[in-house]
C-alpha cells in the first residue's frame, strides 16, 4: 500500500513545497532578500553574573592587542593583514575549544591538531595531524590499521608551549610502520611507562613525562596512498567517563583564550624574521630542534618578496635516496598558503625532475606555464619552505630572481609546457584527491 501511494505522496509533497514559494515571492519573480542575524536577533535578556564566561571574555577581548603588539610594525595597520591576523586568532581558538571540549587523558581520543582549516603552526601540505591528550604514567592501548603512507609516527611530547613559554621538544617517536599487523593489516600495541610481566604483544614504552600524543601522517600520493586509522584508550583507568566537575569545566573554558593567544602568536613575526636577517628571495637551513620536527626531516627556508611580473627558480639536485620531500609556500604571518584551491605546495610526487637529476621550481604570482610551479595565491610577500625527510643528503637550493618572461629561457630546453587547460585539470584533480584524505 505505502509503495503504491508512494509517487501520490512525492507529488503532493511538492505541490505544497510549489504553493509555499509561490506564496513567499513577489509578483515581480524577485526572490526577497535574506534577513540578517543582526535584523531579527532580540536585544540580550538579563542574566546574573558568571564568572567563568566573563573571565573568557575577557581573555577574547585580550586576544587582538596581544597578536597586534606581535604583528610585524610595518603590517600592523594594513586592514589585509588585520583580517588575516584575526583568522589566525580564530584558527587558535577554535583548536583550543575542541581541545577544552573533548580532550582527556583518562578517556583520549585522537583530535584535530592543525591542518588546512586550523591553520596554526604552519602546517605541512602533506600531513594529517591529530592529537590525544594523556594522563602522565597511565597505560594505553592503540588499536588500527598501519596505512600505506611513507611517514606514519606518533610523537611523545612532554609540556606544551603555553606551558613552557617557547617551543615544545618532542620526548620520542613512535613508528606505526615498525608495528606487527595480521592478515588484514591490524596492529593492536600497548604504550605503558613499564612492559607488563608475561606481556607478549607489542608493546612501546611510555616516557613517564610525556602529556600528549601527536600524530603525523605524511602522504605523498594524495589519492592512492592509505592513512592509518587509530583508536586509543586507557587501559589501567575505569571504563566508563563519569560527570566533569563544574571545576574542570570552568578551568577547561576560562584556559582557552590563554592557550589560543600563544599558538596563534608564536610564528606570527616568523617570515619578518627572516626579512630582518636578510633572507629575501634567499634560501637557508631553518632549525626546528625546538619546533617539534620529525627527527631525520631537515628544514630550509626563506622570506620571497616579487612583483606581479617576476619569479623565483629554486633548484636542488634531488637525494639518491629519500622517503619523502616538498616545498610549499606561506603567506607573510606564517600560515601555510591555501594548498587544497592553489598550487602553493609540490612533493616527490607531483613534481617533475628534470633529467639532469635536478629539481626546478618556479615560484610566481601568474602562471609560467611550466609543471613545478608555486602560486603565491595573491601574496607577493610571504616564506619558501621546503623539507627532505630520510634522505641521504639535505641541500639548501639555490635561488635565482628573474622576470616572469625569462622563465623558460632560464629552463631546460625540453622542459614540458603546461597549458592553461592542463593546469586547471591539473589543480581540480588536487582538489579531489586531497579532500578524499582525513582532514584530521
Amino acid at each position: 500500500m505505502l509503495r503504491s501511494n508512494f509517487p501520490r505522496f512525492i507529488a503532493c509533497v511538492s505541490g505544497c513545497m510549489a504553493v509555499a514559494i509561490m506564496a513567499q515571492t513577489p509578483p515581480n519573480g524577485e526572490i526577497p532578500a535574506a534577513k540578517t542575524t543582526q535584523s531579527v536577533e532580540t536585544p540580550a535578556p538579563d542574566a546574573p553574573p558568571f564568572p567563568a564566561w566573563e573571565k573568557f571574555s575577557a581573555g577574547i577581548h585580550d586576544l587582538w592587542p596581544r597578536m597586534y603588539a606581535k604583528l610585524p610594525p610595518r603590517l600592523r595597520d594594513d586592514p589585509q593583514v588585520q583580517q588575516e591576523a584575526a583568522r589566525l586568532l580564530l584558527s587558535a581558538l577554535t583548536q583550543q575549544a575542541i581541545e577544552a571540549i573533548a580532550a582527556d587523558g583518562d578517556h583520549p581520543v585522537f583530535l584535530p591538531h592543525i591542518g588546512l582549516t586550523l591553520n596554526v603552526g604552519q602546517p605541512n601540505a602533506d600531513t594529517t595531524y591529530r592529537s590525544a591528550r594523556i594522563t602522565p604514567r597511565g597505560s594505553y592501548r592503540l588499536r588500527g590499521t598501519a596505512g600505506s603512507l611513507p611517514i606514519a609516527k606518533i610523537g611523545q611530547m612532554g609540556p606544551t608551549p603555553d606551558q613552557t613559554g617557547g617551543g615544545v621538544k618532542v620526548i620520542d617517536y613512535l613508528d606505526l610502520k615498525k608495528l606487527k599487523t595480521d592478515a588484514s593489516g591490524h596492529f593492536d600495541v600497548l604504550l605503558s611507562v613499564e612492559k607488563p610481566a608475561n606481556y607478549t604483544g607489542d608493546w612501546w614504552k611510555l616516557d613517564p613525562a610525556a602529556t600528549t600524543l601527536i600524530i603525523r601522517q605524511m602522504g605523498s600520493d594524495w589519492l592512492n596512498e592509505k592513512d592509518p586509522t587509530l583508536a586509543i584508550e586507557r587501559v589501567d583507568f575505569p571504563v566508563a567517563r563519569p560527570r566533569p566537575t563544574a571545576e574542570d569545566l570552568s578551568h577547561r573554558l576560562t584556559d582557552i583564550p590563554r592557550r589560543a593567544s600563544n599558538i596563534a602568536n608564536f610564528l606570527v613575526d616568523h617570515a619578518e624574521g627572516l626579512r630582518n636577517a636578510g633572507f629575501i628571495n634567499k634560501l637557508r637551513v631553518f632549525d626546528v630542534s625546538n619546533g617539534a620536527a620529525l627527527v631525520g626531516q631537515f628544514y630550509y627556508e626563506g622570506a620571497y618578496d616579487l612583483k606581479p611580473d617576476q619569479a623565483l627558480i629554486i633548484e636542488a639536485k634531488v637525494p639518491s635516496k629519500c622517503a619523502y620531500y616538498s616545498i610549499l609556500l606561506t603567506n607573510q604571518i606564517y600560515e601555510t598558503t591555501d594548498w587544497y584551491n592553489n598550487l602553493a605546495s609540490l612533493n616527490n610526487a607531483q613534481v617533475n625532475v628534470d633529467k639532469d637529476g635536478i629539481l626546478r621550481v618556479v615560484v610566481s604570482a601568474k602562471d609560467p606555464g611550466v609543471p613545478n610551479w608555486l602560486d603565491t595565491s595573491g601574496y607577493s610577500e610571504g616564506v619558501v619552505q621546503g623539507r627532505w625527510t630520510n634522505c641521504d643528503a639535505q641541500p639548501v637550493p639555490s635561488v635565482k630572481l628573474v622576470p616572469l618572461s625569462a622563465v623558460r629561457a632560464s629552463l631546460p630546453a625540453d622542459t614540458p609546457k603546461v597549458s592553461p587547460e592542463q593546469r586547471e585539470r591539473q589543480i581540480r584533480d588536487r582538489r579531489a584527491a586531497g579532500q578524499q584524505r582525513p582532514l584530521w
